[in-house]
């Protein structure tokens, strides 16, 4: 896999961001000059300076520190999420594939309904009536993983319906191994592939679903800082000065960005055809 990365330039210069913004997220708090709520009253809507490396906000809280923190909480839910989204999508997309008749068209017509469901608008919803003592980035964590396991059980199932009929798949059925068995020592095994490519162009989504929903005041509720919230507040005050917008804009941008960048090379890398598969872009 690393050679084949190396040899996608692009993709490997996701994968170096990927990683510079993984470690500012694992060591984020550690780094940051202030807390993530503490406030300087005497420094409401101030500029870049020495101090404040990237000015403070409408109520004087550093906005470094807020970027530095809302990193790890913006990951955390996208990362998370797909995690609990591959886990359900490898286990129907393996069912679906194997199994085949019923099965695979009860799987199939509800992926098909989850794919159709306007999920933002149900996730907005539900964060406006859900309970504020239950944690909300929990709740995020849950909602964007629910809804995202039919992309990976869409692949899954496809690369299933193939793999079963060959013929390592029917010496293994022939000296009598069973079907959770089959599905774990033979063709789950040769997924992993398809599912890191899927994984790692469903996160950004799960990021930017994140960021949309904290701009829009149904994520990570305030004065915790996410990235999408950090864009929210600055809305107001972008004609203040437009670096507000700039510092969490371009942050979220530039993830999104390396991550699609190193999902659509490790997608060519391996198969061009799985373009077709991920709905991805040639």
């Amino acid at each position: 896999m690393w050679a084949s990365v190396r040899r996608q330039p692009l993709a490997l210069t996701g994968l170096v961001i990927i990683i510079i913004f993984s470690l500012i997220a694992i060591f984020g708090r550690y780094l940051a000059p202030y807390g993530p709520t503490e406030q300087f009253s005497k420094h409401i809507l101030e500029a870049p300076s020495r101090q404040f490396l990237m000015g403070t906000d409408e109520f004087g809280r550093d906005i470094l520190t807020r970027m530095l923190y809302g990193s790890r909480v913006s990951f955390q839910v996208g990362f998370i999420s797909v995690g609990l989204a591959g886990s359900v999508g490898i286990v129907l997309g393996l069912i679906a594939g194997y199994l085949g008749g019923w099965t695979d068209r009860l799987v199939s017509r509800t992926a098909d309904v989850m794919f159709g469901f306007p999920y933002l608008i149900f996730m907005i919803a539900l964060g406006a009536v859900a309970p504020l003592s239950f944690p909300r980035p929990l709740l995020l964590i849950v909602l964007l993983g629910f809804f995202g396991w039919p992309r990976v059980a869409r692949v899954v199932r496809a690369q299933t319906l193939t793999l079963r009929r060959r013929t390592f798949v029917s010496a293994s059925r022939v000296m009598g191994a069973g079907t959770g068995q089959v599905l774990r020592r033979q063709i789950l095994p040769n997924l992993w592939v398809p599912i890191i490519v899927v994984a790692t162009l469903l996160v950004p989504e799960r990021i930017g679903a994140e960021a949309a929903l904290s701009f829009l005041g149904a994520g990570i509720p305030p004065p915790w800082p996410s990235w999408g919230r950090s864009i929210g507040d600055a809305v107001d005050w972008v004609s203040t000065d437009p670096m507000f917008l700039v510092f969490p804009g371009g942050a979220l941008f530039l993830a999104t960005l390396a991550l699609n960048l190193l999902g659509d090379g490790l997608r060519d890398a391996f198969d061009p055809r799985m373009s077709i598969l991920t709905g991805g872009r040639r």
